[in-house]
C-alpha cells in the first residue's frame, strides 16, 4: 500500500508540475513576444493605449487565467494529494476524481480572472494604470495598504485555515459522488480566493506582466499556505505591505 500511495503521489505531483510549468512558459512567451512590457514606464507613456475590444479582453482574460494557474495551483498540492489518497482508498478510478477536483479549483480562479480582467479594463479606462501596467504611486500605495490590512481580518484567517489544513477541509466537506470532486475543488478554490484575492490585486500595483513580482507573490502565497511558519510569514508580509504603501502614498 505504501508503494502504491508513493507512486500515486508522484503521478499527481508530476501532472501538477507539468501544468504549472506550461503556465509559466506561456507567461514567459508573452513577455518575450511583447518586450515593451518590461520597458521603463516613461518610455511607454508615449505609446498609444490598447484598444479594449472583445479580442483584447479575451487575450487579457487568457493571460489572467494562465497566471492564476501558475501562481495558485502549487499551493493546492497538499489538498490534491490527500484527496487523491482518499479516492484511492475508496477504489475510485485512478486519478479521475483528482482531475475533477483540480478542474474545479481552476474553475474558481477562472471566475476570479474574469473579474480581474474586467477590473484591468476599468482601471485602464480611468487612467489609473499606465501603458506599462504599473499603477501611479498613490494608487499603488492604497492597494498595498488594503492588502496588508486584509491580512489581519477574520475573513483572511478563516479562509487561510482551510487552505493550511487539507485534512480539516476534506473532513468537513468531502462526500462521495460523481460530480462531488468538481464541486469540492470549486469550494476549495473559493476559500483560496477568499484568502489571496487582495494579494492578487497587488499585481495592479507591481505590474500584471512583471514576472519577477508574479513569482514573488507566488512564493509568498505558497509559503503562507504550506510552511509551518506560514501564519507568521503572512503577518510579517502584511506589515511590510502597509509600510511600503504608506511610503508610496507619502511620496505621491
Amino acid at each position: 500500500m505504501d508503494k502504491v500511495l508513493s507512486r500515486n503521489r508522484w503521478v499527481v505531483l508530476s501532472a501538477l508540475a507539468a501544468v504549472v510549468a506550461l503556465a509559466w512558459v506561456y507567461l514567459a512567451c508573452i513577455v518575450v513576444a511583447h518586450p515593451a512590457m518590461d520597458m521603463d514606464a516613461i518610455a511607454m507613456a508615449a505609446m498609444p493605449p490598447p484598444v479594449w475590444d472583445a479580442r483584447y479582453f479575451a487575450a487579457t482574460l487568457a493571460m489572467w487565467m494562465v497566471m492564476m494557474v501558475g501562481m495558485m495551483l502549487p499551493s493546492a498540492a497538499p489538498t490534491l494529494l490527500l484527496f487523491d489518497a482518499l479516492e484511492m482508498q475508496r477504489g475510485a478510478p485512478r486519478h479521475h476524481a483528482t482531475a475533477l477536483f483540480g478542474a474545479g479549483y481552476v474553475l474558481a480562479w477562472g471566475a476570479f480572472s474574469v473579474l480581474a480582467a474586467t477590473a484591468q479594463w476599468a482601471l485602464s479606462a480611468a487612467k489609473l494604470l499606465s501603458a506599462a501596467m504599473i499603477a501611479n504611486p498613490v494608487f499603488g500605495g492604497v492597494l498595498l495598504v488594503l492588502a496588508g490590512a486584509y491580512q489581519f481580518t477574520p475573513w483572511k484567517t478563516a479562509c487561510l485555515r482551510q487552505c493550511r489544513s487539507p485534512a480539516e477541509f476534506l473532513a468537513r466537506h468531502y462526500r462521495p459522488g460523481p460530480l462531488r470532486p468538481l464541486s469540492l475543488g470549486l469550494r476549495h478554490g473559493l476559500y483560496c480566493i477568499g484568502c489571496c484575492w487582495a494579494l492578487m490585486v497587488l499585481l495592479f500595483a507591481f505590474g500584471v506582466m512583471n514576472l519577477v513580482w508574479v513569482a514573488v507573490l507566488a512564493v509568498f502565497v505558497l509559503a503562507e499556505k504550506v510552511t509551518p511558519a506560514g501564519a507568521l510569514i503572512g503577518r510579517i508580509g502584511a506589515v511590510a505591505m502597509i509600510s511600503a504603501g504608506a511610503m508610496l502614498m507619502a511620496l505621491g
